[in-house]
């Protein structure tokens, strides 16, 4: 991943935050201490101090966190999970049958790749909201949700769409069912 893509995601989550609170740009770079010019010139950097995002981050009520990520789980492009265990599998399930279209729950599950991949593939099952799913697809990976990108993405996928989305739709019939009583 690139630099800029970094910042880009970063910058994203943050003003999505800065939203969900009412603020604009001009009330959220006043509440982290800088200019709205300042705020407006960070979306076309490749990079920033460190100290800024981090103001941004506090003004939204966000915490910015680094961790080291484990290569030894991925395949060596980075792009799959290694291996998909039945924990990892259930939490992909989970988090499919509900319907949430957050990318940043999206990128705490795996690569933005493999992510952007299954929300593509989730898009064309029956009961979806496609649009969300699409337009969530393109901002964990740009250009995701093209035909020749998602046939790369069915070949190597260690999910395989004739298993994985009839478990969505049990899953989704059974948060149902549980909401109804």
């Amino acid at each position: 991943m690139s630099k800029s893509t970094t910042l880009n995601s970063l910058m994203s989550v943050l003003e999505t935050d800065a939203r969900r609170m009412g603020l604009n740009d001009t009330a959220w770079a006043a509440r982290a201490g800088l200019s709205k010019e300042t705020l407006s010139r960070l979306r076309g950097r490749t990079s920033c101090d460190l100290g800024t995002i981090e103001a941004l981050a506090t003004a939204v009520g966000t915490r910015l966190d680094l961790k080291r990520q484990p290569r030894s789980g991925l395949t060596p492009d980075g792009h799959f999970p290694a291996d998909v265990q039945r924990d990892l599998e259930q939490q992909l399930c989970c988090l499919s049958a509900h319907g949430n279209t957050d990318p940043g729950v999206w990128r705490h599950l795996g690569p933005p790749f493999f992510m952007a991949g299954l929300a593509v593939m989730l898009a064309g099952a029956s009961g979806q909201d496609r649009s969300a799913l699409l337009n969530l697809a393109e901002q964990l990976h740009p250009g995701a949700s093209e035909a020749p990108v998602f046939d790369r993405w069915l070949a190597r996928s260690p999910i395989r769409p004739t298993r994985f989305l009839p478990a969505v739709s049990a899953h989704a019939r059974m948060a149902r069912g549980c909401h109804a009583a």
